[in-house]
This record gives C-alpha cells, structure tokens and sequence, in this order.
C-alpha cells in the first residue's frame, strides 16, 4: 500500500511538473477573405452624422475657387515645353525660391520636374485646391540640389534624350537638327562648367526617381519642408488668371 502510494505522489508530482513547463504555441493555419469596399456597403448612420460636417468642410475648402483658367492647360501640348510643365516648373521657381534664400541666402538657378509627375491637366474654368490635388496627389516636396556645371551638363543631356518634356525653368536649351545640343544658359547667361548651380527639384527625383542620376553629384541638398501641392494653392491664391504658354525655353532648331 505504502508503495502504491509512493507511486502516486510520483506520477502526480511529474505530471504538475511538465504542466508547469512553458507551452509554445504553433500557428496552424491561415485563413483570409476579401471584403469590398463599394456602394454595396450599407452605410452607418451615426457614422454619416458624425463625418458629414467634417466631409462638407473639406468639400468646401478643396471646392472653393481660387483662380481661373482660360483654356486647359495640359501636359500633351508640347513636344519640348508644355503649357502644364512651365506652369508647375515656373510656381516651384517663384514659391520655393522665398524660402530658399531665406535659409541660405542663395537664389535657386533652375527647376526640374518631371513630365510623368504631372497626373491630370487643368481644365477650362475655375481652378481650386481640388484641382493641385489632382494635377499632384502626391507628396513630392520642394529640395534644393547643389551642382556644378559640369552635372548641368548631364542634365541637360537626359532631358535631350529621355524624349520627354520634363518641366524646367530658368533653365534655356537649345538643340540643331541633329539633336545636338548647341546652347545651354541659365538666368539668361552661358553655362560656367565651374560654377555650382542650385536646382529645385523634388525629393522623388534627387533620390534617383525617373533614372535622373546626376542628382547624385549633388554637393548638397536643402530640403525647403514645402509640398509642391502646396506651392500651387498658394500660387493660385495669388493670381487672378492662369496664362501659362509653350516658349522657347527648351527647343530643337530644324534647320
């Protein structure tokens, strides 16, 4: 009896011994479903009470006029510069250029965007904050690259060869026949491939966006914290008629 006993107290004292031991639970299976998101969602109604101000109000403000266009202004109507590409190049000249000098006391040279970043044209009418949300719904802000004269050069060379009219300004080049490139000037004057240039561009492209690597000669970059979007709203706010044009700031000669 006392033996059976011993081997009872064992057998229990084992068995809360290993009930103790730390359990590690295993992942057995997966499982997942789709759920759409679309009008056949049934919508909640103290949800819809308590998002319908916020939703009028952004509505509102994203609606509410802020200039006007006399014509669309896209990015297809030019085969070098486009009425969309020297707007957008020319607002991140004069809005970013403020803040810049400010900061470092320098005035930005050149501006290069990129064509493919340019998402809707800008229709005939009233222009609103919706419409920069559409023309750039992304999050792109405004960096300042420092580069020599000899990296213009490389730049000056993609955008003859990327067949592309990638917005610019301040910068003028100029192409012969055989898509050579026969003369490159900044602020009016010759290119100097000593001299450092300070290009505005996005944070997209100084990262190599849109193989546009020559940014990575870059000595320096200023990041000036102001979204491209944003510099459009405030350009809008400050102009009564937008009257962007194609120009010879990028052109192939024909003869």
């Amino acid at each position: 009896m006392v033996l059976k006993i011993k081997h009872f107290v064992i057998f229990t004292t084992i068995s809360i011994l290993c009930s103790c031991n730390e359990q590690h639970p295993t992942l057995k299976t997966i499982d997942a479903k789709q759920i759409s998101v679309d009008s056949s969602l049934a919508s909640t109604e103290t949800i819809e009470t308590l998002v319908k101000p916020y939703r009028e109000r952004i509505n509102h403000v994203l609606d509410s006029t802020l200039t006007y266009a006399p014509y669309p202004i896209s990015k297809t109507d030019g085969l070098l510069n486009t009425t969309a590409g020297n707007l957008m190049a020319d607002i991140v000249f004069s809005e970013a250029n403020p803040i810049f000098k400010s900061r470092t006391g320098h005035s930005i040279d050149l501006v290069l965007l990129n064509h493919g970043g340019i998402r809707s044209l800008i229709s005939k009418g009233n222009v609103s904050s919706r419409t920069a949300y559409e023309v750039m719904p992304f999050e792109n802000s405004i960096v300042v690259a420092e580069l020599k004269g000899n990296s213009i050069l490389k730049l000056a060379a993609y955008l003859r060869d990327s067949g592309r009219a990638h917005p610019i300004s301040g910068l003028q080049l100029t192409l012969d026949a055989e898509n050579k490139i026969k003369s490159i000037s900044i602020q009016g004057k010759p290119l100097d491939e000593n001299k450092i240039y300070y290009v505005a561009t996005s944070n997209y492209l100084v990262n190599g966006g849109d193989s546009m690597v020559f940014f990575k000669d870059a000595q320096k970059i200023t990041n000036t914290d102001y979204l491209i979007r944003n510099a459009m709203i405030d350009y809008f706010k400050k102009v009564d008629t937008l009257k962007p044009v194609i120009d010879n700031r990028f052109i192939k000669l024909q003869k």
